[in-house]
């Protein structure tokens, strides 16, 4: 049952600042606010910043945030790209711990709690979380297991830390933002935190639905390698043959994805 209204929470559950860009995310959002409303954990503030959409994506949002205290949304006046979107809602963050979650994505109930309890018991600062994979139906078509750790290196060479399942701790990290580029800035953003800590630590339980739609960045793989070598040379400043090297491992990973995904989806 999707919790709404004012909730009282306990004393032992610091508060979750969940970030969500949308941008005419009509078809989407109203499944994604909801997942988060049934969250078993009930300490969360959830932000939502909207890049200019020119759907009713702001009026979905706005009817939930009626009945929903936790809810907040803010617009941005000018389409600034998902970068500035979530900064804006990283900077409006009150809680403890900042949590990401696209418009066409979904948590499992027991997301929150599971990921809070796993960081608090572990001392972790940074945590990301097995999902499974959707279609834009919302049917299933396969899986996304997680290692149990990763580091600033391991990612260059292949990012394994969904959005929707990242987690950090701002006690521990202070609050990181993301690098203005278009694309590729969640791998920043976790690049970012790891040249800080010695690693993030992954939750093989899944915790959340990743939709896989046609046309979106994911799926475009010419378009995403740009960005990729874009961020190792220009935003992470790799020398020349450290950007080679992990650039090749990346998109012999990539083509691994490719493969998988193709098989998921058949």
């Amino acid at each position: 049952m999707n919790r709404v209204g004012k909730v009282s929470c306990g004393v032992d559950e610091p508060l979750v600042s969940i970030i969500t860009p949308t941008y005419n995310s009509f078809e989407y959002v109203a499944d994604t606010l909801l997942s988060v409303t049934s969250q078993e954990y009930m300490n969360w503030e959830h932000i939502i910043v909207d890049d200019a959409s020119t759907d009713a994506t702001q009026s979905v949002v706005e009817a939930l945030a009626k009945r929903e205290s936790r809810i907040r949304l803010i617009k941005l006046p000018v389409n600034s790209g998902a970068a500035v979107a979530r900064n804006t809602a990283i900077r409006a963050a009150k809680g403890r711990y900042i949590a990401f979650l696209d418009a066409d994505d979904l948590w499992l109930p027991h997301k929150l709690a599971r990921q809070v309890a796993f960081m608090q018991e572990t001392g972790a600062a940074f945590t990301y979380a097995s999902f499974d994979l959707i279609n834009e139906s919302g049917s299933g078509i396969g899986r996304v297991e997680v290692p149990q750790t990763a580091t600033y290196s391991s990612l260059l060479k292949n990012n394994v830390i969904g959005c929707l399942t990242a987690m950090y701790d701002t006690k521990k990290t202070g609050k990181v933002e993301m690098p203005l580029i278009r694309k590729r800035q969640d791998l920043g953003l976790w690049l970012r935190i790891l040249k800080d800590i010695p690693e993030a630590h992954g939750v093989s339980e899944v915790l959340g639905q990743y939709r896989i739609r046609p046309g979106s960045v994911s799926s475009n793989k010419l378009h995403a390698a740009r960005h990729t070598w874009h961020l190792y040379r220009h935003i992470e400043g790799l020398p020349l043959p450290q950007a080679v090297y992990y650039f090749v491992c990346y998109a012999i990973n990539g083509v691994r994805k490719g493969r998988r995904n193709a098989l998921v989806g058949a």
